[in-house]
């Protein structure tokens, strides 16, 4: 068994990218805790909590791991980026929630290509499939897999192909020789920095959550800092600014799966903020945009408006300002007090 086997197996089972990692301790834990340590994972109690120990070694989630396969799957789709867009009347939602929930997704190619490796080993094996919500350190598995570098946005880069991947693992006890990382390209490079609204990446420090619109927008139950929320601009669930200014995504391909196709492209904000709480369900059921919950999700689409500056959106915000959570009317009123500013 080889890597360049695995690596055929996985395009087979759907997936651009592939590696193997040996599954021993990361080298990365304890980066992470000093990362968790200095408060930058913000209130994601799931990247804190006991789970935290868990994401140092893979044999925590399955004891007889000796390998870590680690895919990529692109969705990229040939829409515009959000640099390249400008709206006023148009919500923002990050590329990777405008189709299918991509958990799912990755899940059932990992279970095709376990399914694959399970006909071509020759010898019973044990195994578990690990999306993002798993506790494991999946960009320092797939650096050490080979399937890119850690950048300075702190996501994985691949040479060719961009950052646009969701990763997704596959442990195995069989022993698999495994690849190598490859060098960190992003050299004098900050564009991603410089181009954050929120000065969320802190060079040689990496992502602070605490200040990224993500974060906020998707994450953060309760209230938006104020100090933060006129550089959220549009964006009502994620944001891509640091992936669409990537030199390296220059060039990178786009994917004609229609799993990743836009559902509802950049909706309209006076649409989003009349919508019940079941025509929220309904409107984005299946797709990553209800982690931000119904109330999130107005909060956002407030504070969108109030830095649209649009006068017709002042009877919208007026409604949202009688809405009876605390989280979405404050916001409202902030944003109407930006129509006079």
């Amino acid at each position: 068994m080889t890597a360049n086997h695995i690596r055929e197996l996985a395009r087979r089972a759907g997936f651009e990218l592939a590696g193997v990692a040996a599954a021993t301790a990361a080298e990365d834990r304890t980066r992470y805790h000093e990362w968790v340590a200095a408060g930058r994972a913000g209130k994601m109690g799931y990247l804190t909590d006991r789970r935290a120990a868990l994401r140092d070694d893979p044999r925590n989630l399955l004891a007889a791991a000796c390998s870590v396969i680690s895919v990529g799957k692109l969705y990229q789709t040939p829409w515009p980026h959000s640099t390249r867009f400008h709206d006023a009347e148009r919500a923002w939602i990050s590329r990777y929630a405008w189709g299918e929930d991509y958990h799912e997704l990755m899940r059932r190619g990992l279970e095709r290509l376990d399914g694959l490796l399970r006909e071509s080993a020759g010898v019973p094996y044990e195994s578990r499939i690990c999306v993002d919500t798993a506790p494991l350190l999946e960009r320092s598995y797939a650096r050490l897999a080979g399937l890119g570098w850690i950048g300075r946005n702190t996501c994985l880069i691949n040479q060719r192909e961009g950052s646009w991947f969701f990763l997704g693992e596959l442990l195995v006890s069989l022993p698999i020789p495994p690849d190598a990382p490859p060098p960190d390209r992003c050299g004098t490079c900050m564009r991603c920095v410089e181009a954050c609204p929120t000065a969320a990446l802190v060079p040689g420090q990496g992502l602070d959550a605490t200040r990224c619109i993500s974060y906020f927008t998707i994450e953060l139950r309760g209230a938006i800092p104020q100090e933060h929320r006129a550089a959220t601009g549009a964006h009502v669930f994620g944001c891509d600014i640091c992936q669409d200014v990537c030199p390296w995504n220059g060039r990178a391909p786009v994917t004609a799966d229609p799993a990743f196709a836009p559902r509802r492209f950049a909706p309209r904000l006076e649409e989003l903020a009349a919508i019940g709480e079941e025509e929220f369900r309904a409107m984005f059921r299946g797709t990553p945009v209800v982690r931000a919950r119904y109330s999130g999700f107005l909060r956002n689409v407030a504070v969108a408006m109030g830095n649209a500056r649009q006068q017709k959106f002042r009877a919208p915000l007026e409604k949202l300002a009688e809405s009876a959570d605390p989280v979405v009317a404050e916001h409202a009123r902030w944003a109407l007090g930006r129509m006079v500013e």
